[in-house]
């Protein structure tokens, strides 16, 4: 019989998905799941978007280029100098998802068995993408105790070695939702010019930034035009998770002729997709007053609701809509099946996301659970009195 692949072996589970079977097996026993498992918003996708899709006048649904359509490349450029990042439509490579822009990224600047530096913990997909591409992940811890702020640079200085290529951050940060200051952000762009390197940033939660605090991307950082590549998505930012629609973004020009080559590869972006995501880019601010001011007032009752229960401890998330929080058990991969599997109240259970597929460094993290409140205000207080019952007869 034929064999699978070790890379098709070593490749992750989702942490975030793998629990799907035991939360349709809830669903099947008549129990409704509070989902603080995936980063999925129940806030309505703009109008604007969802219109554009339904009257669009194509005869013949086509390939767009490979580095997607101008026009669309031309309003992304306007979207991002409207945040102070002053880019060109040719900078740009629209993708399908912010998952092939960092396919392309990793693949235009590694080879197999080089080596990326990540703060951990990170967005699971960063152990599926380079396990895809051959590249080791070296972690650099941070810790709940300091909110997961930015480990010391010296941390990052001990870890470079021949063959490491580049930093990579997602800010704000999936799962930890710590938004990055300007002055780390000149930290990080100091050792990448020391040491040659590149830093790509995954900027998809840019607009989710709370508390007054403002993001700063590493493209308005002055010098770094070789060093710095973007990952973004329409995903999160408009609510269309749907419709896969990312982009690469750099100054660097054999980055984007390189990335450009993958693209051709596999031919052209979704091209109604494509339409959905220009009209997006039309979205009023009040738009995302509304949706900032909703995330904010659930994170407040997530973190106050948490704070409450004996022996969990929750890192208050700054930006984005996630927090990670570590609860008194030992393995939260076994509590969250039991969850689905064995617990309710009043019929109703939830579903987490265990944090220990977060971190690629073996034993980090077993206590520990990513919540997202994409949920609204009622359902999150209900969902965190669920795992507070849950707790007080959990055994491991």
């Amino acid at each position: 019989m034929p064999t699978i692949s070790k890379k098709g072996v070593s490749m992750p589970e989702s942490p975030i998905r793998k629990l799907v079977p035991f939360a349709e097996h809830a669903y099947k026993q008549g129990k409704t799941v509070y989902h603080l498992n995936i980063g999925q918003p129940d806030i309505k996708t703009p109008q604007v978007a969802l219109d554009a899709v339904k009257v669009h006048s194509l005869d013949i649904l086509a390939y767009t280029r490979s580095e997607g359509s101008k026009a669309y490349r031309q309003k992304i450029a306007n979207y991002y100098a409207n945040n102070a990042i002053h880019v060109k439509h040719d900078d740009i490579i629209v993708t399908t998802g912010g998952s092939e822009a960092l396919l392309f990224a990793f693949g235009s600047i590694m080879d197999v068995d080089d080596e990326v530096i990540i703060p951990e913990p990170f967005y699971a997909n960063y152990n599926g993408f380079s396990t895809a591409s051959g590249v080791n992940v070296v972690p650099v811890i941070s810790k709940i105790e300091n909110n997961f702020a930015l480990p010391p640079i010296e941390e990052f200085e001990k870890l470079i070695t021949p063959k490491t290529k580049a930093i990579l951050i997602c800010n704000p940060g999936n799962p930890t939702g710590y938004l990055y200051s300007k002055e780390e952000i000149k930290k990080l762009a100091n050792i990448v010019k020391k040491h040659d390197l590149f830093l790509i940033a995954d900027e998809v939660y840019r607009e989710f930034a709370y508390d007054g605090a403002t993001h700063y991307s590493i493209l308005q950082e002055e010098g770094l035009e070789d060093y710095a590549i973007v990952i973004d998505s329409v995903s999160k930012r408009y609510s269309m998770c749907g419709a896969r629609i990312g982009c690469l973004v750099s100054k660097n020009k054999d980055v984007i002729k390189t990335a450009l080559k993958f693209a051709q590869a596999r031919l052209s972006p979704p091209t109604l997709a494509q339409i959905a995501s220009e009209a997006a880019l039309d979205t009023p601010q009040s738009y995302f007053d509304d949706v900032i001011a909703e995330y904010v007032e659930r994170r407040n009752i997530l973190i106050e609701e948490l704070s409450k229960i004996e022996g969990v401890q929750v890192a208050n998330p700054k930006g984005a809509f996630y927090c990670i929080a570590q609860l008194p058990i030992k393995n939260s991969d076994a509590f969250a099946q039991w969850l689905l599997e064995s617990f309710d109240v009043d019929n109703e259970t939830v579903m987490v996301a265990p944090a220990a597929g977060f971190y690629s460094t073996p034993g980090v993290g077993l206590n520990q659970i990513r919540i997202a409140y994409v949920l609204n205000t009622e359902s999150l207080v209900k969902a965190v009195n669920i795992l507070k019952e849950a707790l007080k007869v959990y055994q491991d």
